[in-house]
């Protein structure tokens, strides 16, 4: 069933004063199964630098974070836009940690953050956006649903939360 959700760019100052919420929001995410980076055990002691460091990359301007927030204003996701790329490569921007609370999926906020980051990306006149997600896993469905162009996969690529390998599967999109 959808919920009413809003999404919104998050200042650093945004970031650091709901830095509780959205470390519970990973930790949920990651003590749930999600490759983003982390592996067990994960707590607020990795959360709260992570985040703190998310703030910092948003201040100096590489980076976009979006939240959805649900009609009590509680946070129930973000994804990132990594707007920082090389010299060569002003027109593209990565995107990286979408990330939904377990108890909001299925509801239509990975799509709603998925929408308003491209919008984002279009505002600063990105053309192309990439990202990599674990082969195998309901993320890479659900980026092949929103269009998104598979281009291969690399074995082995990453550790899951549980230490075991997987093989990492890329995508693009034009926008």
């Amino acid at each position: 069933m959808a919920t009413s959700t809003s999404c919104v760019v998050l200042s650093a100052e945004q970031i650091l004063s709901r830095i509780d919420s959205l470390s519970e929001l990973l930790e949920q995410c990651v003590n749930d199964g999600a490759s983003v980076s982390f592996v067990y055990p994960f707590n607020q002691d990795k959360a709260l630098p992570f985040w703190t460091g998310v703030a910092q990359s948003v201040a100096r301007g590489e980076r976009r974070v979006l939240a959805a927030e649900n009609s009590q204003g509680a946070l129930i996701g973000t994804v990132q836009l990594i707007l920082s790329q090389p010299e060569n490569q002003p027109h593209r921007a990565d995107v990286a940690k979408l990330l939904v609370l377990p108890a909001a999926r299925r509801g239509g906020v990975a799509r709603e953050l998925m929408d308003a980051l491209e919008n984002c990306a279009r505002q600063e006149r990105k053309t192309l956006l990439v990202l990599d997600t674990a082969t195998g896993s309901g993320a890479e469905l659900f980026y092949h649903n929103c269009g998104w162009q598979k281009v291969g996969v690399i074995p082995g690529y990453a550790q899951m939360p549980d230490g075991t390998l997987t093989g990492t599967t890329l995508f693009y999109k034009t926008l």
